[in-house]
């Protein structure tokens, strides 16, 4: 099975210095940047959820991994995102609104509670999935981040290991 193709900067970074100043500017030359000119929220998404996009794009594009291709895959995530926070609140609320057990129809009370809760904890549990697949796809969480970090080598300077030994000018 074929490795995933890595970015020059982090084969560099990893310490393949194997590669010619020629094969590194042909890789560079290569490699697909994302195009960053026109990043706007979504007209779908609602103010709310565009603030919130906007922080986010905001973060992603520090980091070098939003391009205008990931604008729909970001707003999908924001608006799953709103979609869980509501059905949690929706289920809060159910679970306040047991019925009580002096209440006349009692277990049909309690039947229907229970139907209403089932409902709205899958579809909190559908839409915890959804937005945690888009956060994992836009490196949103903490293993995919890992994934898309580009360790920084520190940049000392070479010492000529045999420069004690190189004869000075005017000397010998």
């Amino acid at each position: 099975m074929a490795r995933p193709k890595e970015p020059i900067d982090l084969k560099i970074a990893k310490g393949k210095s194997h590669l010619t100043k020629a094969e590194i500017a042909a890789e560079r030359a290569a490699e697909v940047a994302p195009a960053t000119d026109d990043i706007t929220a979504p007209r779908f998404l609602t103010a709310t959820q565009r603030k919130h996009f906007d922080r986010l794009a905001g973060q992603l594009l520090k980091i070098k991994i939003l391009g205008e291709t990931d604008v729909e895959a970001l707003a999908r995530y924001v608006q799953a995102q709103t979609q869980y926070e509501q059905a949690t609140k929706e289920l809060r609320t159910l679970m306040k609104k047991r019925p009580d057990e002096e209440a006349e129809d009692y277990y049909t009370l309690l039947d229907l509670w229970y139907t209403a809760q089932d409902t709205a904890s899958r579809l909190q549990d559908r839409y915890f999935k959804q937005a945690q697949a888009a956060a994992r796809d836009l490196g949103l969480t903490i293993p995919s981040r890992c994934k898309l970090q580009v360790p920084i080598k520190d940049e000392e300077p070479k010492v000529n290991k045999f420069g004690k030994f190189a004869v000075m000018e005017g000397g010998r």
